[in-house]
């Protein structure tokens, strides 16, 4: 029983400090961390099991999380990519229901002569609206890398 509470403990700690980064891959892994070990304790009442669910939620949790990530990331490199100065791109993340809107600059020879365009986006993200600008300089395999 005292192994449960440490690995309790250590799992909340994991996923406190987890919320406060804003990578959600990381916070994905906490989270299916923290609900496998509960699972695999409810399943094997021994630390082993418990061990085990932790490992498996927690990888699936990153890989969900990250999954996220990666479609606002795609749908950005495609406006970068595609959207002509000046128009707005615009999606819906399915997941999780933030919208974005992406207006591409012309594109300028930045360092190394790298193909850059600056952009402005605006967010609404959990109901509040975020705006930012941001510069995307195309790398050497010629996909758009924010800089």
């Amino acid at each position: 029983m005292k192994a449960l509470q440490i690995i309790t403990v250590f799992l909340s700690l994991s996923l406190l400090s987890s919320c406060m980064m804003a990578n959600k891959g990381q916070m994905g892994a906490a989270g299916g961390a923290a609900g496998g070990a509960l699972l695999g304790q409810a399943i094997g009442n021994d630390t082993e099991s418990t061990l085990l669910g932790a490992a498996i939620g927690g990888m699936l949790g990153y890989i969900v999380g990250n999954e996220m990530d990666k479609y606002d990331r795609q749908m950005l490199n495609r406006a970068y990519e595609s959207t002509p100065s000046g128009q707005t791109s615009t999606w819906v993340n399915p997941d999780h229901g933030n919208k974005y809107q992406v207006t591409p600059q012309p594109a300028y020879a930045g360092p190394n002569n790298q193909q850059c365009r600056k952009a402005e986006i605006l967010a609404v993200i959990d109901g509040r609206t975020e705006r930012t600008y941001s510069t995307a300089c195309r790398d050497m395999n010629g996909q758009w890398q924010l800089q």
